[in-house]
């Protein structure tokens, strides 16, 4: 079995993509926040102590796929060409969706994760002196499209 990210010897590497042509890519990735009713109250009346919430999470979501790789190891420094973090207050919490374009070498798939990871930590961040029992669940990846593999779409039941 051969492995793409270790060399002959077993050593970690990042995969050589400098003779791969720049196509269009996208990936969707989503993830939840489970908030108390109390801190949906205070998210869908502003009156959350740290302020815009929303906000802050949107802008983290966008920061965060910028800097993947220096938190991946492995992952390319890729052009982010297009990034957006949509957020929708539920009654359980926020639903947090990031889509992430780019006209490069490898896949936005990553990129579109930790998006999501990251707005979600925002998220707590800002509420937690509201409830220390606010968590994040189910980030995963929706859907993708380009690349060598093609487009991809995660069954809509598990969406």
């Amino acid at each position: 079995m051969s492995f793409t990210h270790l060399d002959a010897a077993g050593h970690a590497r990042m995969v050589d993509v400098t003779d791969k042509q720049p196509t269009v890519r996208a990936a969707t990735a989503r993830g939840f926040v489970r908030c108390a009713p109390h801190v949906v109250a205070a998210l869908r009346d502003g009156s959350v102590p740290k302020g815009d919430v929303l906000a802050v999470a949107r802008i983290s979501g966008i920061q965060a796929a910028k800097r993947t790789p220096e938190l991946l190891p492995l992952a390319h420094v890729i052009g982010v060409h297009g990034c957006t973090v949509d957020l929708e207050i539920t009654d359980e919490g926020v639903e947090i969706t990031a889509t992430v374009r780019t006209a490069d070498r490898t896949g936005v798939e990553m990129e579109a994760l930790t998006s999501v990871s990251v707005a979600a930590l925002a998220i707590v961040d800002m509420v937690k002196a509201l409830d220390k029992g606010t968590s994040i669940e189910n980030v995963r990846l929706i859907a993708k499209t380009g690349g060598k593999s093609g487009d991809w779409v995660r069954e809509s039941a598990e969406q």
